[in-house]
Order: structure tokens, then sequence, then C-alpha cells
């Protein structure tokens, strides 16, 4: 039996009238988000980590900021402290 994947299909039309995407790129974009929108706590806290890490910021001022950026995720987690951030990071 074949696997049934959800189609977004409808998602990329509309990308496609309402904006100057073409319909490869427009999946793209659905696909990127998606995707954005799967990453858990875990890897978010990680990744924002590396990406403030190599933008120069401390860990004091980089773990305050995931900490006030984890209520807007599309899905907010429970309240974690500085030290489960950290451990998150570093085990």
């Amino acid at each position: 039996m074949l696997e049934r994947r959800p189609s977004h299909d409808d998602l990329v039309d509309h990308l496609v009238r309402s904006t100057a995407l073409r319909r490869g790129e427009a999946s793209r974009v659905v696909l990127d988000v998606l995707a954005y929108f799967d990453e858990t706590t875990e890897e978010f806290v990680r990744r924002r980590h590396r990406e403030l890490q190599a933008g120069g910021a401390v860990n004091a001022t980089i773990f305050e900021r995931i900490a006030a950026e984890l209520p807007h995720r599309a899905v907010a987690p429970p309240g974690l402290s500085l030290r489960q951030l950290r451990r998150i990071v570093y085990g």
C-alpha cells in the first residue's frame, strides 16, 4: 500500500497566485516553513544557541534571548529556566 502524504498544493497554489514566486519556489517555501514548525524545543534551543554564538553573543545573553523567544513559537513549550536551556545545549 502506498504511503499517503498530506498535500499542500492548495497552499502552493495560493502562494503562486499571491506572490511573485514560481511553483517550485513556492513549494520550497512551504517545505521550509513546515520544517521550521516541526523543530522540537531542544532543536530550536540548540540551533538558536549556535546562531547567536556565531554572531558573537555570550552565553548569558544567548540564554536570556532564547528564553524570551520561546513563548513566541507557534506552539510555545512550557517555560524553561535558564538552567534547563543550558542543559539542552551542554547536556
